[in-house]
C-alpha cells in the first residue's frame, strides 16, 4: 500500500512538472517598449470565445449540470452559477494578486479598477481544461489564450500582444474543487507574466 502511494506521489509530481514546464509566454505583436513609465494598468478579461475541453463552453456547461443533476437535484444549477462566479470571485482576483505580488517592488499596480491607467491589459481566455482528481488519478486545470494591450486613448490600435499555452493550475493537495484547480491556472499566469514583462525589462 505504501509503495503504491509513493508512485502515485511520485507520477503526480512529475505530472505537474510537465505541466509547469509546458507552459509558454510569448510576444506575438508589437513590443513593450510603452509601458516601461507606467505606473498603473487597466486590467479586463475576456471568456466570450472560449472552448472548455474539446467543446463549446456551452455544451461543456450543459452537459456538466445535467449530469449533475441526475445525481441530485439542482446541484448541477448550483455549479453553473459557481461557473460564473468564480471569474470575479477567484479568478481574477487570484491572477492580479500574484501579478502585482511579483512587480511590488517596481511601482507598478494592474488592477480593474485603476483609474488613472494609460494603458488596458485584457486577458483573452480562449481554451479552459478543467482538469480531475478522482483520490488515486488527478490532472491539472490548464488554460491558455493571450493578453492583448492597447491604449486608452486609441482603444482601436493594439499595441501589442502576448501568447500563454497551457498555464497550469497546481493547487495544493486533493481538490474535487474545479474552481479551485482553474484559480490555479490563473495565479499562476499572473506570476509568470509579471515574471516574464520583468525579464523582457519592461519594469
Amino acid at each position: 500500500m505504501k509503495k503504491n502511494i509513493a508512485l502515485i506521489s511520485i507520477a503526480y509530481f512529475l505530472l505537474s512538472a510537465i505541466c509547469v514546464n509546458a507552459q509558454k509566454l510569448k510576444i506575438t505583436n508589437g513590443n513593450l517598449d510603452f509601458l516601461k513609465d507606467s505606473k498603473s494598468i487597466l486590467v479586463k478579461y475576456d471568456y466570450s470565445n472560449m472552448t472548455v475541453g474539446k467543446v463549446t463552453e456551452n455544451e461543456y456547461l450543459t452537459k456538466k449540470s445535467e449530469e449533475l443533476n441526475q445525481k441530485e437535484a439542482g446541484r448541477g444549477d448550483k455549479w453553473k452559477v459557481m461557473w460564473a462566479e468564480d471569474r470575479k470571485k477567484r479568478f481574477e482576483p487570484k491572477f492580479e494578486e500574484l501579478f502585482n505580488k511579483v512587480i511590488a517592488d517596481k511601482g507598478v499596480t494592474a488592477t480593474q479598477n485603476s483609474s488613472d491607467a494609460k494603458y488596458i491589459m485584457t486577458i483573452y481566455t480562449t481554451w479552459t481544461e478543467p482538469g480531475f482528481y478522482v483520490g488515486v488519478s488527478s490532472k491539472p486545470a490548464l488554460i491558455t489564450g493571450k493578453i492583448d494591450f492597447i491604449s486608452v486613448s486609441e482603444p482601436k490600435k493594439q499595441l501589442a500582444e502576448i501568447e500563454f499555452i497551457n498555464s497550469p493550475g497546481n493547487s495544493m493537495g486533493a481538490t474535487w474543487d474545479t474552481g479551485e484547480r482553474i484559480k490555479e491556472s490563473y495565479a499562476k499566469l499572473g506570476k509568470s507574466l509579471a515574471s516574464f514583462l520583468i525579464k523582457n525589462k519592461v519594469f
